[in-house]
């Protein structure tokens, strides 16, 4: 969804969220971060011989340096003119081995239905530059269902938008993980597809969305079987769903974790809160476990898009450790803390060492 909002800050001591003997995290109030650029999206950040960069999306992008999240000191226009697809949210990157930085970005066409909504595609790209400039490798996901100008949320008759792209740990799939606001309610929701790392230069018709237990529907046009279904279709002005999801690694862990907002249950959108999930490997869908809530929404603040960004050097918005910095549209007010819950000898009922 592509709109801003002002915030108002709920007061958030400290929050806490336990899964079994699993993990939990802690939500702690802190001083504000503000990220330089307007934020309408998930906002990627990578390390590079230039220092820490960021980039910002609200239909453009700018692009920031600095030495760490806490200071960037030079913020420019990203150069687009090379993508064929305008306005772009550049939403996700991932530098390869050899340096080269791959870019996915979320695309709204124009003139899909009269009374103005859309049907958002996701794209990919490239930058020799570290991000300056890009140059398109065309539209890699697209809906199979046809917009429903009727539907009323607002914003999307269809389409599949607002994601984020991960790998895995053995560097051999890029994993996809999206909104899908069209067609039949059961295939509407949270999505997933795969990439292959070796497909990265030709990725049009390289991606495979994940349906029904296996990977075998085309990133364009295939269907889904959607990880978070939703509850009540996004055609309905009383939309019940999760959205946005944000994924990052976590090394202390050792898990995938997915940051995500819900939009209940009223029309455009308002949101509900911001969830959080974990799940060992990002390539199994049905491995996630079920969404819980760590701030409340009041109206439409904080807002939405949440992601974190690590605290250690090589930490970005998809690797992070055991504290990170949680951004909502683009400001961080909190710090937050996973910790595992210990392992218990059954025979002496205390933590056993790890």
């Amino acid at each position: 969804m592509k709109t801003h909002a002002a915030f108002r800050v709920i007061p958030l001591a400290l929050m806490l969220v336990p899964w079994g003997l699993a993990q939990h995290v802690t939500v702690t109030a802190a001083d504000p971060v503000y990220m330089p650029g307007g934020v309408d999206s998930n906002s990627p950040v990578w390390w590079s011989e230039n220092g820490f960069r960021m980039l910002n999306s609200t239909g453009y992008s700018l692009i920031s340096t600095g030495s760490s999240q806490f200071y960037m000191d030079r913020t420019e226009w990203v150069d687009g003119l090379r993508l064929l697809h305008l306005p772009f949210w550049m939403e996700s990157v991932w530098k390869d081995p050899d340096g080269v930085l791959f870019g996915w970005y979320h695309h709204e066409p124009s003139g899909v239905c009269a009374n103005g909504l859309t049907a958002p595609v996701i794209g990919a790209a490239v930058s020799f530059d570290d991000g300056a400039t890009w140059e398109d490798l065309g539209i890699v996901l697209s809906a199979a269902d046809a917009p429903d100008c009727n539907a009323r949320n607002g914003f999307f008759a269809s389409g599949h938008g607002d994601f984020s792209v991960i790998p895995d740990r053995a560097g051999e799939y890029l994993y996809f993980y999206f909104g899908n606001y069209g067609g039949p309610v059961e295939g509407q929701g949270i999505a997933v597809a795969r990439m292959a790392v070796a497909d990265r230069w030709g990725p049009a018709g390289a991606v495979w969305k994940w349906r029904e237990g296996s990977w075998g529907e085309p990133g364009l046009g295939g269907l889904v079987t959607p990880v978070l279904p939703a509850v009540v279709a996004w055609q309905a002005s009383n939309t019940d769903s999760f959205w946005g999801p944000s994924l990052h690694y976590n090394t202390y862990l050792q898990k995938y974790v997915m940051l995500l907002s819900r939009s209940c249950c009223g029309e455009r959108w308002p949101q509900e809160g911001i969830y959080i999930g974990f799940n060992d490997d990002a390539g199994n869908p049905e491995g996630w476990s079920a969404p819980k809530k760590i701030i409340e929404n009041v109206g439409f603040s904080p807002g939405w898009y949440p992601q974190v960004i690590g605290l250690e050097e090589g930490e970005t918005d998809t690797l992070a450790g055991r504290k990170a910095r949680l951004y909502i549209h683009g400001i961080s007010r909190w710090t937050v803390e996973f910790e595992k819950e210990p392992v218990l000898d059954k025979r002496l009922r205390r933590p056993r060492p790890q």
